[in-house]
């Protein structure tokens, strides 16, 4: 999937309208995290280092369409000047005539940021009115924001039907490296897939099943694929609607499908639970699984050791809580020291724990977008990377 990027075009004297994802947490009126922010950097430096005038825009929370005013950019705009090390004028809205009269007045080498483009309803609907008054303010669209890449937006995909459209530097390193990984790995190929549920990623599984070497699975996903056996969960996390798949999957994947042997079990999510842990096939009643057990981690490392592609969606065990956190961090680790393999870490809660884990900088890549890079690994096509100009 090759895409035309900011090196293919020429930046110079033009207004560039770029969608970033800087939905990022606040605390206290702050950025509370900037690596959204720190991602897209490489991308904006570009174009003012070639002459442009970078016009910004984000969505920021689930303001529904409507102005709230916690949700404003301000505290962005401040950040990112801080990191750029030059000021970015923030404006208090996306569309409209104050923001016309902005735009036109700027020259090479400013940056505006436009306020919350979800502030108006006509941005989840892809409105294309909406999206014609954003691309009226520049010359080029460039779309960095791999993380809203699944959503057919107006400033993800509307705004691509009024001006050429092409990659930033962060979605060209997020196809690059998720493309290799589905097209042409290296081989041995290995996923790890975690998290709650199954049936988000029953797509991820089929699609991922065609392509690798092992599929190991961790997380709550995990208990429906343990039902499916026939062993007793407890109180474990289980979707029973997900049973019948689960025995269908693993007749699918022969040996290529690898489950836990042994689990952390505990009478409750709390920091201050009864913890016990015990070889899969009878967890007591009152008692749930809540992460993968030491004899596992030791298991999934084995088959981890000469891979030479790997990639991570979905936590091991509830990481968040510090009783169920080990066996997530010790994979993170593990993947951190393999040595010559390709390490692929989706985004959302992969990506938290190896930061969490203090390994996000030996990994090869930590995808930026949680839902775009789950979508990406079952075969979807993205809108927002379909309506970029092709190679």
């Amino acid at each position: 999937m090759r895409k035309k990027t900011i090196r293919d075009v020429d930046v110079k004297g033009k207004r560039v309208l770029v969608r970033v994802d800087f939905n990022v947490p606040l605390a206290d009126g702050k950025v509370a995290d900037d690596r959204r922010i720190r991602a897209a950097l490489p991308t904006i430096q570009y174009l003012l280092d070639h002459g442009a005038a970078v016009i910004l825009m984000s969505h920021l929370g689930r303001p529904k369409g409507k102005v709230v005013p916690e949700l404003r950019m301000d505290p962005v705009a401040e950040r990112l000047s801080q990191l750029l090390g030059q000021p970015v004028r923030k404006l208090d809205d996306c569309i409209g005539p104050e923001v016309e009269a902005a735009v036109r007045a700027m020259k090479p080498g400013d940056v505006i940021l436009l306020e919350n483009t979800r502030f108006h309803p006509e941005e989840r609907k892809n409105d294309p009115e909406f999206a014609r008054k954003l691309a009226s303010l520049a010359d080029l669209f460039v779309n960095d924001a791999f993380g809203t890449a699944h959503r057919a937006h107006a400033s993800t995909v509307g705004v691509a039907r009024y001006l050429p459209a092409v990659a930033g530097f962060l979605m060209e390193r997020e196809l690059r490296f998720l493309g290799q990984a589905l097209e042409s790995p290296e081989r041995p190929f290995v996923a790890l897939l975690g998290g709650a549920k199954i049936s988000d990623k029953i797509g991820v599984i089929r699609n991922l099943l065609s392509k690798v070497d092992a599929l190991l699975i961790g997380g709550g996903m995990a208990n429906t694929f343990f039902k499916a056996q026939g062993y007793k969960v407890g109180d474990s996390l289980v979707e029973d609607e997900a049973i019948d798949t689960a025995k269908g999957l693993l007749d699918e994947a022969g040996d290529k499908l690898i489950l836990p042997v042994d689990v952390v079990i505990a009478d409750k999510v709390a920091p201050d639970a009864a913890v016990k842990t015990i070889k899969v096939g009878d967890v007591p009643a009152g008692w749930r699984i809540l992460d993968i057990g030491p004899e596992t981690v030791e298991f999934f490392k084995g088959k981890l050791q000469g891979a030479r592609t790997v990639v991570w969606n979905g936590p091991m065990g509830v990481f968040e809580v510090e009783p169920f956190a080990k066996g997530t961090f010790a994979i993170a680790e593990a993947l951190a020291e393999l040595e010559g393999a390709t390490v692929i870490v989706g985004g959302g809660d992969s990506a938290a724990a190896v930061e969490k884990a203090g390994v996000a900088d030996r990994i090869t890549h930590v995808s930026t977008g949680g839902g775009a890079s789950l979508e990406f690994l079952e075969g979807k096509e993205l809108p927002g990377v379909a309506a970029l100009e092709d190679l």
